[in-house]
């Protein structure tokens, strides 16, 4: 009997890792052919003048300069409000804080509104930023609603990152006189520093191919300028992409594939620069 319930354990166990290794293939076979057409579509249309070149109703002199001025300038703000608030957030939760039932709730908050989808961010970010704090359809407001997003990310990113540092190099740092910041700072958030780095690079990548919130906030699908100041209107990259590909001109598709090359190109330096990053980091400590 237990020779028959071990034989058909080990047929599960077989079949379920068969059935695991071919959605892993598929799913990367799609990806392969999906990126591989985009590649073929797009990469001709790729150089100097359509980076330099602002949106046309002709195809062939459209450009990307707005919009990607106008994600460099998100970018940049939503990281600059995110990330502070976002480690600050974690390290209270997981060191100062004490544990109680409102913590807890705040804690499961927290991780339920990491997967929260994208369009309700927009609609918060267009209610909070846009109208009461009268921000409009600027870039002000669109980074707001996009540090919204990715804040729960950090958050949770940061604390998985501290609660993997050992409690020796704490209690070592409290037999030499160190105080409970001192201990923070000089030793946990150093040593957590790897995966810190990691969850933050994730949650901007995330940022980066966001279209449905800065859509709702007033982002414009057609601009033909450079921001030039936090207030201004702006356009992204997924927004022009979008425009792109609702057109009805073949041409514009081009377009569109040159688009999410770069768009992909960018997010992929990014995880490559958090994988370098968690490597270096994590041999040093």
């Amino acid at each position: 009997m237990s020779n028959r319930f071990e034989k058909i354990s080990r047929f599960k166990d077989s079949s379920f890792k068969i059935f695991g290794m071919f959605c892993t293939f598929f799913g990367l076979a799609m990806l392969a052919i999906f990126i591989s057409s985009i590649f073929s579509e797009g990469i001709s249309r790729i150089s100097w003048d359509f980076i330099t070149s602002y949106p046309s109703r002709n195809p062939a002199k459209a450009g990307i300069l707005s919009a990607l001025a106008g994600t460099l300038w998100i970018i940049v703000i939503t990281a600059l409000a995110a990330i502070p608030i976002g480690i600050g957030a974690a390290i209270y939760l997981e060191e100062f804080s004490k544990k109680s039932r409102l913590g807890k709730i705040i804690e499961i908050n927290i991780t339920n509104l990491a997967g929260v989808p994208s369009i309700i961010y927009g609609l918060l970010g267009l209610e909070i930023f846009g109208r009461m704090m009268g921000m409009g359809g600027s870039i002000l407001a669109g980074s707001f609603t996009l540090a919204l997003l990715i804040l729960p990310i950090i958050i949770v990113a940061t604390r998985e990152a501290i609660k993997a540092v050992p409690s020796s190099l704490r209690e070592a740092s409290y037999a030499l006189g160190a105080s409970k910041w001192q201990t923070v700072k000089s030793t946990v958030i150093p040593s957590a520093s790897s995966g810190i780095i990691t969850g933050i690079i994730i949650a901007i990548s995330r940022a980066i191919g966001e279209a449905a919130p800065l859509i709702v906030v007033g982002a414009l699908a057609y601009v033909p300028f450079v921001p030039t100041s936090p207030t201004s209107e702006f356009t992204v990259l997924p927004i022009q992409i979008f425009n792109w590909v609702s057109r009805p001109q073949a041409a514009f598709l081009v377009n569109a594939s040159a688009g999410i090359i770069i768009l992909l190109g960018i997010t992929f330096l990014l995880n490559a620069a958090a994988v370098y990053l968690r490597i270096k980091r994590t041999v040093k400590y």
